[in-house]
């Protein structure tokens, strides 16, 4: 990759979309699934310190998630059903994330490329971090599915199912905050939800 090119391959999020096995109603691409778990996560690490008596540092969580799948630019978006259907594809499609994310930091200058290499992939001192990053990307996946559902796409029926159940095993108090004190609104109109 051509040095200098790194933030011109971020703006290329937008042209990835998400859910490519699955009919949608409406694509969502990398770019806003990437915002969209900025905020979940941003809300966790809040909802952590304000009502868990946490410490964990919510601007930290919303940075990290917004870098968390840039390496699809290259790899592109592996469907989940094909990414773990197996410990062989699992693991080969680890090495090609480690590759996408060494190729896409060569589009840096050295100086920057430390500050970037642990948003791009997780790493082990950011372990508890990460465990966020993840919920907020549950979360972010549900919120999708259920919102197909709503729209009369039964396509995602099982995946909102699957995804669900993987959120509500979660050991996360913040998790089980936000899915019932906020999730509930996702499916509001936008009179509802400006209280007109």
């Amino acid at each position: 990759m051509k040095e200098n090119s790194f933030y011109a391959m971020l703006s290329r999020m937008k042209y990835i979309n998400r859910w490519g096995l699955m009919r949608n109603s409406r694509n969502e691409n990398l770019c806003e699934h990437s915002l969209e778990v900025a905020f979940i996560a941003h809300a966790l690490g809040l909802i952590n310190n304000r009502f868990f008596g946490g410490d964990i540092d919510p601007e930290r969580l919303a940075v990290l998630a917004m870098f968390h799948d840039t390496t699809e630019i290259i790899t592109g978006d592996m469907p989940t059903p094909v990414k773990y259907h197996s410990s062989v594809i699992r693991s080969a499609y680890s090495e090609v994330e480690k590759i996408a994310r060494d190729e896409l930091l060569k589009g840096l200058p050295e100086k920057l490329r430390d500050d970037y290499s642990g948003l791009l992939l997780e790493c082990d001192n950011e372990k508890r971090e990460w465990q966020y990053i993840k919920a907020a990307d549950k979360i972010s996946a549900w919120l999708k599915c259920v919102d197909e559902k709503n729209m009369g796409n039964t396509d995602f029926a099982d995946a909102e199912k699957t995804i669900k159940s993987v959120i509500d095993k979660m050991e996360l108090p913040e998790v089980k905050y936000f899915i019932k004190e906020f999730a509930p609104a996702y499916g509001n109109t936008l009179d509802h939800s400006s209280g007109r």
